[in-house]
């Protein structure tokens, strides 16, 4: 059995580093596999007619619902989590430069932190708009097999 390429997911989330967005932005896109390869995932879970006495396609659809779901929760803790984080780190950045109006450092590294801010916060867009992909993916495969109660 080959080992998993998925990241490893913390009880509270994934693992990202929120203050530099390009090792955030890289490690959301290892976390967004699984939405990028459904189709692939659903062709190979879901067994064909001639298979499916010995396969029960309601428990690999359930089986992958949970799976999506679990995904997009510890993504979503992720993305509020880092937009939190970086939220101090804009607050505490400016309360130093309203105290040192004149410290050009200061002023550059808020900025750089507010252009942070607004790309997680743009994440959250993203991970709706992927949610809803998926989604749609697996209600087009799954619906005779299984049907989520929070769909």
């Amino acid at each position: 059995m080959a080992a998993s390429t998925d990241p490893p997911m913390k009880s509270t989330g994934f693992s990202l580093h929120c203050l530099e967005y390009s090792e955030f932005k890289e490690a959301l896109q290892q976390y967004r596999k699984t939405d990028d390869s459904i189709i692939y995932k659903l062709n190979t879970s879901i067994p064909t007619t001639s298979f499916s006495d010995q396969i029960s396609s309601r428990d690999k659809c359930k089986e992958l619902y949970d799976e999506l779901q679990s995904l997009y929760q510890g993504r979503q803790t992720s993305i509020q989590k880092c937009i939190n984080e970086v939220t101090s780190k804009v607050q505490e950045l400016r309360e130093i430069r309203n105290k040192d109006p004149s410290n050009e450092t200061v002023a550059k590294q808020l900025r750089k932190m507010q252009t942070n801010l607004r790309l997680i916060q743009n994440e959250l867009t993203v991970e709706e708009v992927i949610r809803e992909r998926s989604i749609k993916v697996f209600k087009e495969r799954c619906w005779q097999s299984y049907k989520p109660p929070d769909l």
